[in-house]
């Protein structure tokens, strides 16, 4: 019964369900973490072509807005799919359950004889539901869908860009410091950034930190500095 207790816990919840909290939370994380790394890589490319800070400042400008609505669209269409696809489940479930009742009420006593229940206790529970909300319990129990809580794009969507915005801005401020140290205070930052967003999204999956630190570290190092030569390389080659 626990997975039913979990699911009456959610209607005297937040307004806001746990699975949209999870998208956006997600949609969050990897919008912080692509605007970092994105940005990062760019301007260290331009730096490393030019020391012309007013270029710098365009393309990395240029990066942070193109990114930040590319993020957004992506993830609006991404989760809109899941949305459409989420009510086109509930919609059949719902026409079985007026055109068949009979046949759902057993499938729902088998379902949770499944679940370890004796039959009659079964009978009884898959009854009971059934006079509470039966397409919310048929939808949860066959697809892991809670009709009070399906993907909401916007709130993806939005939170997509924002992170990804904030991200874009770590990268974008330091490389523009007037040190010559610049380069240094601007490859630091954002592993340190790197290594956060790792750990966050690594405890929001319950996964090993370490490994999404140093995946996220190493990966993002890799891409400054091949950006970096690329730049170098080119403004040598090319504007030299």
């Amino acid at each position: 019964m626990a997975e039913l207790t979990d699911l009456s816990h959610h209607e005297h919840g937040d307004t806001e369900g746990l699975s949209n909290r999870l998208n956006w939370l997600r949609a969050g994380v990897l919008g912080a973490n692509d605007g970092i790394v994105s940005v990062a890589g760019l301007v260290m490319g331009v730096a490393g072509a030019a020391d012309d800070r007013s270029a710098i400042l365009i393309a990395g400008v240029a990066a942070l807005v193109a990114g930040a609505l590319s993020m957004a669209a992506g993830e609006y269409v991404s989760v809109s799919t899941q949305r459409d696809a989420e009510l086109a489940l509930v919609s059949a479930e719902r026409h079985d359950l007026q055109r068949m009742p009979e046949e759902e009420l057993a499938h729902l006593t088998q379902m949770l004889e499944d679940r370890g229940m004796t039959p009659q206790t079964a009978a009884t529970a898959a009854r009971e539901l059934t006079e509470w909300n039966a397409l919310r319990v048929h939808s949860y129990l066959e697809f892991g869908i809670d009709v009070n809580d399906v993907a909401k794009p916007w709130y993806a969507a939005s939170a997509s860009m924002i992170a990804f915005s904030l991200g874009g801005l770590l990268p974008l401020f330091t490389i523009l410091l007037p040190s010559p140290e610049r380069f240094y205070v601007t490859v630091l930052a954002v592993l340190v950034a790197l290594a956060f967003t790792g750990w966050t999204s690594a405890t929001l999956g319950y996964a090993d930190w370490r490994r999404a630190v140093i995946r996220n570290v190493l990966g993002g190092a890799f891409a400054m500095g091949i950006t970096y030569l690329i730049g170098n390389l080119l403004g040598t080659t090319v504007l030299g």
